[in-house]
């Protein structure tokens, strides 16, 4: 059920000018630079991520083995001009793989290309046909998930920053990703936003398996219980993930919900206490361990008069990971 994406990767970046976003490439160029052999272009295109410049050929000789479509076109559509290169990659002996909305098997060409050439196309954005449902059982093992006070606060960056911690320490840890940008930078995965909901569970059980009790699963969460619009997403996530331990993840500066800016921003503790809630379904000894902040908005005084409020407020340590990095994240988890 688990898709897995075989690597290293050429980064398409197509005809982007600057108005696109190109998270998914920059995502993979910054969190997983080894798995990167290089970038590939249209003619016109305005974004660069400073890795060198392939044309497939090249990039095939290089050793790559999927061709990721890493710039998001506006309205998750794949455009015409895109479909030339994907058949040249699949002619080229690459696998491809995208998280746009439009599939890559709705295209005739692509997929007589992928046939003929027995290349995968992996639709990261669609999950598989076969999903397991939840059971609760407990499971062996130590898993880690980032929570938040709202969408877009950090926790992808956060969970990979742990991760990267944790393997510097010689921890044994994987990261676990939700959403499609991450399941991309770990290779394999599903995006749960795209999991019909009887089966978000089950799909966060599936990611998060039964493993050694020194294992460390490090979870990516996706928004939060708190969200009226994405609300059932993060519950499916937080009972199927079973974590021990939970990071809340917050944007210093933020007023409103995004989405909804009639609503006040859910307060750190309130955040905390709503995710433990519902976290105890499944795992009755989960713990709150501590916070981090994206404090990019703040000087970096400000910053640190940030981390202490949120400290003196719920007696927990807080950083922010980019600034700071993420030792005080890992040594709050590795407390007893």
């Amino acid at each position: 059920m688990i898709r897995t994406i075989a690597k290293p990767y050429l980064l398409f970046l197509g005809d982007a000018d600057s108005g696109y976003g190109a998270k998914t490439a920059e995502g993979l160029a910054h969190w997983r630079p080894d798995d990167c052999v290089g970038q590939t272009k249209l003619p016109g295109c305005e974004v660069d991520l400073g890795i060198p410049e392939l044309s497939i050929e090249e990039a095939a000789e290089r050793g790559a083995k999927t061709l990721v479509l890493g710039v998001a076109a506006r309205g998750g559509i794949l455009p015409p001009s895109w479909v030339t290169s994907v058949v040249c990659a699949l002619r080229a002996g690459l696998d491809v793989a995208s998280g746009l909305h439009d599939r890559l098997s709705s295209f005739p060409d692509i997929v007589a290309a992928a046939q003929e050439c027995d290349r995968t196309l992996h639709d990261v954005r669609h999950p598989p046909q076969k999903l397991p449902l939840a059971t609760g059982e407990p499971r062996s093992g130590r898993r880690v998930l980032m929570i938040g006070t709202d969408c877009a606060v950090g926790k992808k960056f956060t969970a990979l920053a742990i991760h990267r911690e944790m393997v510097a320490r010689g921890i044994d840890a994987s990261f676990r990703p939700t959403g499609q940008t991450g399941v991309l930078i770990a290779g394999e995965g599903i995006a749960l936003d795209a999991v019909p909901g009887d089966f978000i569970s089950g799909v966060a059980e599936a990611l998060s398996p039964a493993a050694p009790d020194t294992h460390w699963d490090v979870v990516e969460g996706q928004a939060t219980v708190l969200h009226p619009t994405f609300a059932a997403v993060t519950t499916g996530l937080v009972h199927g993930t079973q974590p021990e331990a939970l990071v809340l993840c917050h944007q210093a500066g933020r007023r409103t919900v995004r989405g909804l800016d009639h609503r006040p921003l859910p307060s750190i503790q309130e955040s905390i206490d709503a995710h433990l809630a519902c976290a105890r379904v499944t795992s009755p000894h989960v713990r709150a361990a501590a916070i981090s902040i994206d404090t990019h908005l703040l000087s970096e005084s400000d910053a640190y008069g940030a981390l202490h409020i949120a400290n003196q407020k719920t007696g927990l340590p807080a950083t922010d990971p980019v600034r700071f990095g993420a030792g005080v994240l890992v040594d709050a988890l590795l407390a007893e």
